[in-house]
């Protein structure tokens, strides 16, 4: 039974993280964190160094390393819209923060920041993007916030956005309950467009199954998202970056549009 005081703070986080510009947010206890699929099987998982992983010395690759005093996370999200491909594209050489759609993430959490400490004397911990360098898996928090749940294209699906959004979290010291999963599940009976949408087939075949890493909750719902297929993509609109003039600098940016084709071919969503 969640306490009057306890529901109303996190009611007032939720609030204000959508007054500093977020579309969606929620919060995610962290002892709920650690026993999310990703955070489980990330131990488990088979060697992979493709985009999006780096190489820290001293860190496991894709394993998370938790602040001591963190008790809850902060999940926000801004939406996506095919209107605005923007957010998400990728500049080389560009100003912290690279993508737009990150920078918006970044200073709504700067903001819920210096709000918790001055107003709620409340500690923060500001999470960077990878995991090697200190962030904890974000659709899994995203889920256990009450965002939405994970869709067969192994995206975030929310109600009003499908998988079209982007994410951010950060951490505070104060435990706090988690504000989901909550009862949404829109790929049940779905003909999966998103799947067949994937030019890498990265959904052709399974790759993880529960014998292998006891669990039901796997990569693609039934462990059929391979991502060793989807990188290929990613390396592909990596080869076809755009060259660009970068303000301020003399020597050119690249910029890459990564593949949304998974994205797009969800129905789910239609606001934003």
């Amino acid at each position: 039974m969640i306490d009057q005081e306890t529901e109303r703070l996190n009611r007032q986080i939720i609030e204000q993280s959508k007054a500093f510009g977020a579309d969606l947010a929620g919060i995610a206890n962290v002892s709920d964190i650690k026993r999310s699929p990703s955070h489980q099987m990330s131990q488990k998982m088979p060697e992979f160094n493709g985009v999006g992983t780096l190489s820290v010395e001293g860190r496991e690759r894709g394993v998370v390393q938790w602040p001591e005093d963190a008790r809850s996370a902060i999940v926000i999200a801004i939406a996506h819209p095919p209107e605005n491909p923007e957010l998400d594209w990728w500049v080389s050489g560009a100003t912290p923060g690279n993508t737009a759609g990150n920078r918006l993430l970044m200073s709504v959490v700067k903001k819920m920041a210096d709000y918790l400490e001055q107003t709620l004397d409340i500690r923060s911990f500001k999470l960077p993007y990878h995991i090697e360098h200190g962030a904890v898996y974000m659709k899994d928090s995203a889920v256990l916030a009450g965002l939405g749940c994970i869709g067969k294209n192994n995206l975030l699906i929310t109600p009003p956005y499908g998988p079209r959004q982007r994410l951010r979290a950060m951490l505070i010291e104060t435990d706090l309950p988690s504000t989901g999963p909550i009862d949404f599940d829109p790929c049940l009976n779905c003909p999966m467009p998103c799947r067949k949408a994937c030019p890498q087939h990265a959904f052709s075949g399974k790759v993880y199954t529960v014998e292998d890493y006891g669990m039901d909750e796997l990569p693609g719902r039934s462990g059929v998202y391979s991502r060793i297929q989807c990188n290929r993509q990613m390396d592909i609109d990596i080869a076809n970056a755009e060259a660009i003039d970068l303000e301020g600098q003399t020597a050119m940016g690249k910029r890459v549009k990564y593949c949304r084709k998974c994205e797009m071919g969800c129905p789910v969503g239609t606001a934003g």
